[in-house]
């Protein structure tokens, strides 16, 4: 990769990892499910209409929008409403890479070879570390959230994979247009209108600011450069960047939030990252290799899919 391309994937790691840290500030303007319903409106609009029609049939656009818009951020602003650290959320959302293999495996019959296997037991192994850490100093339950937020995104990996979409930021603009009625209808059951209207109403620069990074520099800024960067490199090449954003989330929330680090979440850290690294290798071919082609970036803002496949719809995103 040119040290320009390499330059670019760093920064829209850091801009993933610390979208953790921005996502946390949010969550202290608006509630959850009317939060992850305004970043997705906000980066829908006005982007929607720019992009041009959806280059995929309107099924993938609608299931990766329920997916990942709805359920997966969902549950996630959610378990970060409940406790869970913005640090550790951009660490344990990477077992879905471990998720995303186990749903391709069922779903689309992918036989997983033993180095990737022991990558995704290195992994749980992280994970299994850092509920032991979270659950010595806050809530399980924004545990268990994040989690099956991880899982949920693993299945809008394999989704999107399924969808095959040739233009990473149209359809990323697309799906955000999904989870926006859905989750301002959950917001308004589960959260009520005062609430919800109370947060509009009391919007400062603080909410404003969080909003628009959360929605333009993470969702369209990131999933572009990403998908600039898939389309001039292979998946196998800049997958490998995405296992940055753990460390600019965790810097980030220690500098910013003040968020401690101890030797169990590094410990948590480092078999997490490598065991998600040994699931992200590329299998080895076959044959001879063939000529190389686009491949469409994560269905996610946030770290791709670390999983390499040999379809070229697979992103290497988240998440």
């Amino acid at each position: 990769m040119r040290p320009v391309h390499i330059a670019l994937a760093v920064l829209v790691t850091a801009v993933w990892g610390v979208n953790f840290t921005v996502i946390e500030v949010g969550l202290g303007h608006f509630p959850p499910l009317l939060f992850s319903a305004l970043r997705f409106l906000v980066a829908a609009l006005p982007a929607v209409f720019f992009v041009g029609r959806p280059k995929v049939a309107w099924k993938w656009v609608v299931a990766v929008g329920l997916v990942l818009g709805v359920a997966k951020f969902g549950l996630l602003f959610i378990g970060m409403n409940e406790g869970m650290p913005a640090g550790l959320s951009s660490l344990v959302l990477q077992i879905q890479a471990v998720f995303t293999a186990v749903v391709a495996m069922v779903a689309l019959g992918e036989r997983p070879g033993r180095t990737r296997l022991f990558g995704m037991a290195v992994a749980l192994a992280g994970i299994a570390v850092a509920a032991v850490d979270e659950g010595a100093s806050g809530p399980l339950l924004g545990f268990s959230l994040t989690v099956a937020a991880a899982a949920c995104w693993g299945v809008s990996n394999v989704l999107t994979r399924k969808a095959a979409p040739p233009d990473a930021l149209n359809f990323m603009v697309w799906v955000s247009t999904v989870p926006v009625l859905p989750l301002i209808a959950l917001s308004l059951l589960f959260e009520g209108p005062g609430r919800d209207a109370d947060a509009l109403a009391s919007l400062d620069l603080g909410g404003a600011g969080s909003l628009v990074y959360v929605a333009w520099c993470s969702t369209v800024f990131g999933f572009g450069a990403w998908g600039h960067l898939l389309r001039h490199h292979p998946a196998s090449s800049v997958a490998p960047f995405s296992l940055l954003v753990p460390v600019f989330g965790m810097s980030s929330a220690a500098l910013f939030l003040g968020e401690p680090v101890g030797p169990l979440r590094w410990c948590a850290a480092a078999l997490l990252v490598g065991g998600v690294a040994l699931t992200s290798l590329p299998r080895r071919s076959a044959g001879p290799a063939g000529p190389a082609r686009p491949a469409a970036a994560p269905a996610a803002p946030g770290p791709a899919d670390t999983s390499a496949s040999r379809t070229p719809s697979t992103a290497s995103r988240p998440g």
